[in-house]
């Protein structure tokens, strides 16, 4: 059967997922009476939630006479690393585009990398159904977007589909009134635009990983396409590791991409992309070779974490009541077991049962937290940190791009607060009633930015960011929460009547009820000190009746903390504890008085 490889590459939400659920219905590969949730190839159920992918993932459709494989890629910046290590298992692109947003950070950083592999690109305009489309627009957008990113002529000569993937309809014209209930035309264009795999199953075998799974049969499993030759099961073959050396091993499982069921099969041959097990610790960018035959094809680039944060067992007085992994051991297998199916993920042991935990960004952390969560682990995190590296004996951290739209009305705002977090201003330009502002800033500027972002815009603000690259370390304090916070100084629960009393104080995080212990963050304070307060004191009760009635208290609603605020809300004396249950915020040191001495100690030492 003939082969094409593609991946379908875009920005955050525009409509990646959506499009290849379409392809899949269209091309029969679900019976008439099956049912297809939406968005069916993000299986995790954070993905599902979030309507967001994670993981880069293999599919496949039968049009005719072709076999077409297909790769759904994450959209979000964090995990741009696994697309630029899946273009060489594919030789096209649907690069899709919102016909409304046009090009945005995500959508430049993986049409270069496209550009760079050499595969052949078609454009999606998708959403085509919107009433603020302006396909015209977005296509000379693109346009402009390859020239800049030096395609060649090839590359330049793209052809142009425009769809709506909810609606499940394209056509060959920007009108909106030529789209049809079909995807001949987008399949047929595949079939036409995009070359069949350069390989050859003459040849000695190859093989490379590109993508990683994990199994608690079988161990690791290295995911790819077959470059040359054929691959069968308890074959022994070669692995020529990433340093060299030369391991034999029997393939123990080969999986080939069905639709959205990973089969077992036998034998694959040139073109494939599948999955394979045998060597427990397979990493990506060795290759598979004839035993005797050993050609190492070129090695991946992995990208580096450009984030830390330090994990640890849970050490608050509420340890142990909600989580079911709570020691240092069980925390400790999670965290490497995580680096059998994540490359982009570092862990280094620490001090007292503590690790490490180096990642692509925020929400490629704080996914692993939310996952651990849902495990039934306990742990508490520290404040994400960047990483600095020595370049030509220069300190530097990671800088990245930033794209802001937002109405008019609160542009000022915004400006003023990234002024203050160390970020310049490269471009601004109007958009009907949209403002658009793109940035270069210091990753660690941008570490409790999303909160305030949302706050200052009230909702109505989009950010991207992208990285772009190491420069110079800016020696300025950025990225610190300018607002103190309000910490319990007592254990128990907190009751309605002392709440009620720190109204004026500030912004509450817990409600009457809810268990609090010394030392945890149970409030903003409204000035940029931390105060120590009593939540869980009650009124005091006579016998002797008042002279007017007692009032109900009526508390203002208090603001509830997600896993990512919490995160992007803490300094560097703080920790979020994380439970199966609950999610609290809490200092590093939780007795009042010694928490007093220390920051005194501090401040002494400053001045």
């Amino acid at each position: 059967m003939n082969i094409k490889n593609i991946a379908i590459i875009a920005h955050v939400d525009h409509g990646k997922t959506t499009l290849v659920d379409q392809l899949l219905k269209n091309a029969g590969t679900f019976r008439e009476n099956e049912e297809v949730v939406t968005r069916a190839m993000d299986s995790d159920d954070i993905e599902k939630e979030r309507g967001i992918t994670i993981l880069a993932k293999p599919t496949s459709i039968k049009y005719k006479d072709y076999k077409i494989n297909i790769l759904d890629t994450p959209g979000h910046a964090d995990f741009g690393g696994e697309v630029e290590r899946i273009m060489n298992m594919v030789d096209g692109v649907l690069l899709v585009v919102d016909a409304y947003e046009g090009t945005m950070p995500q959508t430049r950083f993986v049409l270069k990398k496209a550009l760079e592999a050499n595969v052949k690109p078609i454009v999606v305009i998708n959403k085509i159904d919107k009433e603020t489309a302006r396909p015209k627009e977005v296509v000379d957008e693109v346009i402009d977007l390859f020239i800049e990113l030096g395609a060649n002529d090839d590359q330049l000569d793209f052809k142009v589909v425009y769809t709506s993937a909810i609606a499940g309809t394209t056509s060959l014209e920007a009108d909106i009134n030529t789209q049809k209930p079909s995807f001949e035309c987008l399949y047929q264009m595949i079939i036409d635009e995009i070359p069949s795999p350069k390989v050859d199953a003459s040849k000695p075998l190859q093989f490379q990983p590109a993508l990683l799974d994990y199994n608690e049969y079988v161990g690791r499993i290295g995911i790819g396409r077959v470059a040359n030759g054929c691959i069968k099961v308890n074959e022994m073959v070669s692995c020529v590791r990433l340093d060299g050396s030369i391991k034999h091993f029997r393939i123990q499982k080969i999986y080939g991409y069905f639709g959205l069921k990973k089969q077992e099969i036998e034998i694959a041959k040139a073109g494939d992309i599948i999955a394979l097990a045998g060597l427990p610790d397979i990493s990506v960018g060795e290759t598979i070779c004839n035993i005797g035959k050993e050609e190492a094809l070129k090695k991946l680039r992995v990208d580096e974490p450009t984030l830390q944060m330090t994990f640890s067992t849970n050490t608050s007085p509420f340890a142990g009541k909600e989580g079911e992994f709570v020691t240092a051991r069980k925390v400790e297998e999670r965290l490497y077991k995580e680096l059998q199916r994540d490359v982009s993920l570092r862990v280094e042991p620490s001090s007292n049962d503590s690790w490490i935990v180096s990642g692509r960004g925020e929400l490629h952390l704080s996914i692993l937290i939310e996952n651990m969560r849902r495990e039934g682990f306990e742990i508490q995190v520290s404040r994400p940190e960047v990483i600095v590296k020595i370049i030509d004996g220069i300190k530097c951290e990671p800088y990245e791009e930033l794209q802001i739209d937002v109405p008019e009305d609160y542009v000022g705002a915004v400006i003023e607060a990234l002024g203050l977090r160390g970020a310049s201003m490269e471009l601004m330009t109007s958009l009907e009633n949209q403002v658009r502002l793109i940035y270069t800033i210091p990753s660690r500027g941008l570490i409790g930015f999303m909160t305030n972002f949302a706050t200052m815009t009230r909702g109505y603000g989009i950010i991207n960011h992208t990285f772009k690259e190491y420069l110079p370390i800016n020696n300025v304090n950025i990225g610190e929460r300018q607002l103190g916070v309000l910490v319990s100084m007592e254990n128990g629960k907190t009751t309605a009547y002392a709440l009620g009393s720190l109204e004026d104080r500030g912004i509450m995080f817990v409600e009457p009820g809810a268990e609090v212990y010394e030392g945890m963050i149970v409030g903003e304070h409204n000035r940029d000190n931390d105060l120590a307060v009593n939540t869980v004191k009650g009124k005091q009760l006579t016998n002797t009746r008042a002279a007017s009635k007692d009032h109900t208290v009526v508390l203002k609603k208090s603001r509830v903390m997600t896993l990512e605020m919490c995160l992007d809300y803490i300094n560097n004396d703080e920790l979020v504890e994380v439970t199966p249950k609950s999610i609290r915020l809490r200092k590093k040191i939780l007795n009042t008085t010694e928490r007093k001495k220390y920051d005194s100690k501090v401040n002494n030492d400053m001045y």
